[in-house]
């Protein structure tokens, strides 16, 4: 179970009728893409843990993926100084005090090491089965929610999605028309929201399944966002991941809570 949690929730999918239904899609000034919130400190340390203790089961990257991970880099560091980081050319102080080197031969290490958001990499396949469509090739993902990245690399969105009932053919070929869309400059954005007793890293296999088992006693939500890299054309998955106690909702997030219920996961 997390020890990591916010005090607050900025965002609530089941509160916004923009975001409550599949897709959920919600465009939004690249200004806002990334957040720095009340459990920052708490979770850089986890994810600079994650990244010094086991690297292979939070970074990939595939040998096309390179330069547009550098380009996820320069992107992610022209918004960095908004948010509170001291950033110079060769390294970057963030908002808990903690100096982190840049190293563009490392580029989804430093980004891990650097936002709250864990950060994907999809570019156009075909994919490892010969599916067609948008392919994980590159990531920094610390906080998976039930899925394990070594699994999924090298995958398209419908094989990434196994074993996720509600993934249907429809709702993949949607997605897919929303990956094809996303314009440089704008970030299209949704959520998603379920009970959770898991911790923060939750990486699972397929076989194991996503049945919860035992108490979930709290609210863990992703603000998900989509940005094109205009150079290389790749897209950038982003996952802002917040865990809080239902007590700690505002008001108005409880209320729309009961009329809107969320689903219950690992």
């Amino acid at each position: 179970m997390s020890l990591i949690r916010q005090k607050t929730l900025p965002f609530a999918p089941w509160a916004d009728p923009r975001t409550r239904r599949l897709p959920g899609i919600v465009p939004i000034e690249m200004a806002d893409w990334l957040e720095v919130d009340d459990a920052y400190a708490a979770q850089m340390a986890e994810r600079d843990r994650l990244i010094a203790e086991v690297p292979d089961k939070v970074l990939a990257l595939m040998p096309r993926a390179q330069a547009a991970a550098n380009e996820l880099l320069t992107l992610v560091l022209g918004q960095l100084p908004a948010l509170g980081f001291d950033c110079a050319p060769d390294r970057v102080r963030r908002p808990d005090g903690i100096e982190v080197a840049l190293d563009p031969a490392q580029p989804m290490a430093t980004l891990g090491r650097l936002v709250q958001e864990d950060l994907c990499l999809m570019q156009p396949g075909p994919d490892v089965s010969g599916a067609p469509g948008h392919v994980l090739t590159g990531a920094a993902l610390c906080f998976p929610a039930g899925w394990t990245l070594a699994e999924k690399l090298g995958r398209a969105m419908m094989g990434i999605h196994v074993p996720v009932a509600k993934y249907t053919e429809d709702l993949g070929a949607r997605v897919q028309r929303l990956l094809d869309g996303v314009q440089p400059g704008r970030v299209l954005m949704r959520g998603t929201a379920h009970h959770s007793n898991a911790a923060l890293h939750n990486p699972r296999l397929e076989a194991q399944g996503r049945a919860p088992e035992g108490d979930l006693p709290y609210i863990r939500v992703e603000r998900q966002g989509l940005v094109r890299l205009p150079e290389s054309g790749a897209v950038a998955f982003s996952i802002h991941t917040y865990v809080v106690d239902p007590a700690d909702l505002s008001p108005e997030q409880a209320a729309a809570l009961v009329e809107f219920p969320i689903r219950e996961a690992a």
